[in-house]
């Protein structure tokens, strides 16, 4: 009897990155540390952390992907993995490096964002905290 396998689909916001079936065994990352799907796991929904995604086919043998930030969701023999960016490679070790260069440091344009949105917030509260003073 054929071990029953899984499907896995990696989502960027405007685009399918891949579509793999016949998938063996999964690993991913998390904020509190990495975990592996093998195809008679219970359904689960984990939030990634930036890092390494792992998959592996009987064809392609072990496969690495460098993720951003995103949800895994897995349901019967689908897995859904959508993230922000993702980059495929061989080596390891480069894909590691990106994962720091390109997801894990805010760029310029992002930290200008979140800045002028944190003010924007704390001088809506403190608007509304002075309104329900009056």
């Amino acid at each position: 009897m054929p071990l029953p396998l899984m499907n896995l689909k990696v989502l960027l916001p405007f685009q399918i990155f891949a579509e793999k079936t016949g998938v063996s065994r999964i690993v991913a990352e998390t904020h509190q540390g990495s975990f592996g799907l093998l195809p008679h796991r219970l359904d689960c929904v984990a939030a990634l952390a930036p890092g390494i995604l792992i998959y592996e086919t009987a064809a392609e043998g072990e496969v690495y992907l460098a993720v951003d930030e995103g949800v895994l969701v897995k349901t019967g023999p689908e897995v859904r993995v959508s993230v922000r960016r993702a980059l495929g490679g061989t080596d390891l070790g480069q894909l590691r490096k990106a994962v720091e260069r390109e997801f894990l440091t805010l760029d310029e344009h992002e930290q200008n964002v979140r800045s002028v949105m944190a003010k924007m917030e704390s001088g809506f509260i403190r608007r509304l905290a002075e309104f329900q003073h009056d």
